[in-house]
């Protein structure tokens, strides 16, 4: 009896090697490098519509929301549509949320879809509509970063619901990427992000230095976040007097970042003593669920901003030995510094992580959407939801028993489109 069971335990190894050395092969069929398609990619652009002259007045009044994007337009036809190629410049265009639309295609043929109305506009006359929007609204701007596997529309769709969630009467402004929006493109879509770098830099740039902007409320998602920190340090080191203060609401949702960089470089880059004093403000929000940077963590070797893993195993062994999670988060410092100092506050949302993955408890958790909200509403010090930890700049949002919990899609004002 004990021989045969050690035979099929040698057997299963055996499988289970065979199957971790076969991986990258069966992964070699799915991982594929982008494809160019059919149509040349200047034609997609060889049209008046990707040029659009300016408009009168109320022209954008059915598309209340602005985008910024680095997505390749097709503009064969009356209705442009982004795609996931990448672009050498970025357009300018007006979005409204996901309607029931009829579409026609390129080949002619017309079916009803949910879709996202989209129009490209003017640059000057974006700038120029941007501008009065923000001035009848304090000079305050919210402004998204997607994250990966995003294609526009559904990046779209999560701006508008952050747009609605916040309850703030100011200008929405989206900037889409050329993410793949499929699970197996992580790498192009990692690729295709560093490649945005520069774009991203110079607009985030150019909408912190004008006049009329007073306050950016900054959300990136996922690895947007990686897109999101280094612009912010290049605005810095580059903004006049006024020392781009007006960066100060920073939230990083789920965030695919390498946590000893951003302990060791960019926490003490971007949240100087000076502008921690400007009032700038970093909010991370993390979950142990989070499937996807668990993921991330297995490719990278090094556990992410957005997710509390241990990497130091004597770390974890002291925390259970003290009967504590096994979790681990990012800090500015050495030193156990609270949020009002360091301007890092750690959201830990573990105990009330919603969706298979848990990457995006900000936009599907009744809890972390209405912490969510508060931050973006400036609610610095809140308190209501939260837990204290073993940290003081790590919070946890506390659990809600199952015949209380509220109904996560009302509560997060998520479209379900």
């Amino acid at each position: 009896m004990g021989s045969r069971l050690s035979d099929m335990v040698k057997r299963v190894l055996r499988a289970r090697v065979f199957i971790w050395l076969a991986l990258p092969f069966f992964a070699s069929g799915c991982i594929t490098p982008v494809e160019y398609g059919d149509v040349r990619h200047i034609d997609y652009i060889d049209n008046a519509r990707c040029q659009p002259e300016a408009k009168s007045d109320g022209t954008f009044i059915d598309q209340p929301y602005f985008v910024v994007t680095s997505r390749l337009p097709d503009c064969r036809t009356e209705r442009v549509t982004l795609l996931n190629h990448r672009s050498d410049i970025i357009r300018y265009g007006r979005f409204a949320a996901p309607q029931e639309m009829a579409v026609t295609s390129a080949k002619g043929k017309t079916k009803n879809v949910t879709a996202i109305p989209f129009s490209l506009s003017n640059n000057q006359q974006w700038w120029d509509d941007l501008s009065r929007e923000a001035q009848q609204h304090d000079g305050r701007i919210l402004l998204y970063v997607h994250g990966f596997k995003e294609t526009f529309f559904t990046s779209a769709r999560d701006s508008a619901q952050i747009s609605r969630l916040s309850g703030l009467d100011i200008p929405m402004v989206h900037y889409s990427w050329p993410s793949q929006g499929a699970l197996l493109k992580y790498a192009t879509d990692e690729t295709n992000m560093y490649y945005n770098e520069r774009q991203f830099r110079g607009f985030l740039t150019r909408l912190a230095q004008q006049p009329w902007t007073k306050e950016i409320i900054l959300v990136a998602h996922s690895l947007g976040a990686r897109l999101v920190i280094p612009a912010v340090e290049f605005v810095d080191r580059n903004s006049s007097s006024e020392d781009s203060s007006n960066i100060s609401n920073i939230i990083l949702a789920s965030p695919d970042v390498d946590r000893q960089d951003f302990e060791r470089d960019i926490a003490e880059t971007v949240l100087t003593t000076r502008r921690v004093n400007n009032d700038r403000r970093i909010t991370v929000y993390a979950s142990a669920k989070d499937r996807a940077l668990g993921a991330s963590y297995n490719i990278h070797g090094y556990p992410r901003l957005g997710r509390p893993d241990c990497f130091d195993p004597f770390e974890a062994a002291a925390l259970k030995e003290k009967g504590l999670p096994e979790r681990c988060y990012a800090s500015k410092t050495k030193y156990d510094t609270p949020p009002e100092k360091s301007g890092l506050t750690i959201i830990d949302t573990t105990e009330v992580s919603r969706g298979r993955t848990g990457h995006s408890d900000y936009l599907t958790s009744a809890a972390a959407c209405t912490d969510f909200m508060a931050i973006i509403n400036g609610e610095r010090n809140r308190t209501t939801g939260r837990e204290e930890t073993r940290l003081s700049h790590v919070f946890a949002l506390s659990p809600v028993p199952k015949d209380k919990r509220p109904d996560d899609s009302i509560v997060c004002r998520r479209d379900r489109n």
